[in-house]
């Protein structure tokens, strides 16, 4: 045992920001570090188009409405999970197993990764059409390829070293553009307040109209996925609990970022005159016409910010993944380089419109992810049951209940994508209905089973049990020879009961399959003692 951190895993952390580790509460961060890291992905331009699509589509009034609807329903969905990450130090992934069971956790990591580097491929071009906007010179390909060149170095070092102070510096000019852009339309082209009150003459979708605009925003709840990844680097005192719960992943950051952005949207796009139909793209080349250089600008600002939250996310999901399913661990600079080369391709192949449908079909799982977790969590604060159990020895297979109650949710909202248009009944209750189903299976099937209402391998020989403090002391894993806190620590019944980490327990069959025998053992009254061979 240890009460210091090992210098050995401090170093890796330096780069790898304890990807498959529980976070420590040595490696957090402060809360104004944290908010300007996270608060990044209030400045992409998508929010910007997004409103002003909603807006044309369903009228100004009923936009705001929906607008204030999912900032609510993101703040207070998020101010849980903040909390809970933070408390357990737990990445989406990590938590995952708590969920679903060690092998059915695995689509968390991708699902997070594959929308994050979508995100990074739209967002990156819209810098790049940008720059081929106002310098010109190279073709656009080339300036795709300038766009990722410079991203990804920016995410090679751990979040708590770099991002907290690139994207807090750039924050202040971010909100000094947003003004910029309302004030200089304004003087540009005057200001006509009929754009509050503008609606089609005839509504274009099934159900209100505030309804089908609440319902579009749901399409990014990979956000409550995200917030995992980032709030476990939360201090866990009340004071920085409530900064985060309100200010950094709540109610302030979504009222910010769908509403105060969407309402420059709407405005913007209803006075500045672009070619051909509404889009990110022709939103950008407006923004760039009318201000020129400026507009460049803040376009890179607000890009560039957002995107170093794409590409870690793609980075360190990855990471997860990989190391979960191939047992690959690469290091952060191997993973920055591929996923800016994904990013680059996918830039290439010009498979937007395609990727715009996939997209619709993983805002499915992430809504019944978000359903089961949020379900998960209240369900074990009504029972008493504590924190989730996620350790890799400590946890079946599969947990059927989080596993039937996600693909229950996911396969409804399938079918009703599947078999209507976005606009119709089907597309606009899908994520809605998916979401009850999977929260109800999860409750039901949390009521159902006995004892904690959680699927647990009941072990003994437990290294929580066996400290003082499962945050402060340090206990040496057998395989790496390295010190990790001890509330990941677990022992492995295929040596002899030595310590062994969350990360090789996880990478390492041989000790599953002991761990599923010792749990056996145990329910039979047969338990080896510590330091017997199995």
């Amino acid at each position: 045992m240890s009460s210091t951190d090992d210098p050995r895993v401090v170093a890796e952390a330096a780069t790898e920001d304890y990807t498959v580790h529980a976070t420590p509460l040595t490696w957090r961060m402060g809360r104004l570090s944290l908010a300007s890291v996270w608060w990044a992905l209030a400045s992409a331009m998508f929010w910007l188009i997004l409103g002003a699509l909603v807006a044309l589509t369903v009228g100004t009034v009923d936009a705001i409405i929906g607008m204030v609807l999912a900032a609510l329903v993101y703040g207070g969905i998020n101010a849980v999970f903040c909390g809970y990450a933070a408390r357990t130090g737990l990445t989406a992934n990590l938590f995952s197993r708590a969920l679903f069971g060690h092998g059915g956790s695995v689509i968390a990591p991708i699902l997070v990764a594959l929308t994050a580097i979508y995100f990074a491929c739209f967002e990156g071009s819209v810098i790049a059409v940008a720059l081929e906007a106002y310098f010109g010179g190279l073709p656009i390909q080339l300036w795709y390829l300038v766009v990722v060149l410079y991203s990804v170095p920016l995410i090679l070092g751990a979040l708590r070293m770099f991002l907290d102070k690139f994207n807090g510096a750039l924050f202040p000019f971010y909100v000094v553009g947003l003004v910029a852009v309302v004030v200089w339309t304004v003087l540009e082209h005057g200001y006509d307040d009929t754009w509050v009150t503008r609606r089609p003459e005839t509504l274009p979708v099934s159900g209100p109209g505030w309804w089908w605009a609440f319902t579009t925003y749901l399409a990014d709840f990979v956000l409550m996925m995200a917030t995992w990844d980032f709030a476990r680097f939360a201090r866990r005192t009340a004071r920085e609990q409530r900064f985060h719960r309100w200010v950094t992943f709540g109610p302030v950051f979504y009222l910010f970022t769908i509403v105060v952005n969407g309402l420059v949207g709407i405005f913007v796009a209803m006075n500045i005159p672009t070619e051909g139909p509404l889009t990110e793209i022709s939103g950008v080349l407006g923004i760039v016409g009318l201000m020129g250089f400026s507009g460049v600008v803040f376009v890179w600002i607000s890009q560039t910010r957002i995107n170093t939250t794409n590409f870690y996310l793609a980075v360190t999901n990855l990471e997860s993944f990989t190391s979960r399913v191939l047992r690959v661990r690469l290091p952060r600079v191997a993973w920055g380089v591929l996923v800016g080369a994904a990013v680059y391709l996918v830039m290439l192949s010009n498979v937007f419109d395609f990727i715009l449908v996939a997209l619709r079909y993983q805002a499915v799982l992430a809504v019944t992810w978000t359903a089961c977790a949020l379900t998960f969590i209240l369900m074990g604060r009504l029972t008493g049951a504590g924190d989730a159990e996620w350790r890799p020895g400590r946890v079946p297979r599969f947990n059927w209940v989080g596993v039937g109650a996600w693909s229950a949710g996911t396969v409804v909202g399938f079918a009703m994508l599947t078999f209507g248009a976005p606009t119709s009944w089907t597309g606009t209750w899908a994520l809605p209905v998916a979401f009850l189903v999977s929260a109800t299976v999860q409750a039901v099937g949390s009521l159902a089973t006995p004892g904690r209402g959680r699927a647990v391998l009941e072990r003994p020989h437990d290294p929580r049990e066996e400290v003082g403090d499962v945050w402060a002391d340090r206990v040496r894993c057998h395989v790496c020879e390295r010190f990790y806190v001890a509330v990941e620590m677990d022992r492995d019944p295929a040596a002899g009961h030595e310590a062994i980490c969350a990360e090789h327990a996880q990478a390492n069959p041989t000790f599953q399959r002991a761990a599923v025998r010792d749990a056996a053992a145990f329910r039979d009254g047969t338990d080896h003692p510590i330091g017997a061979l199995d």
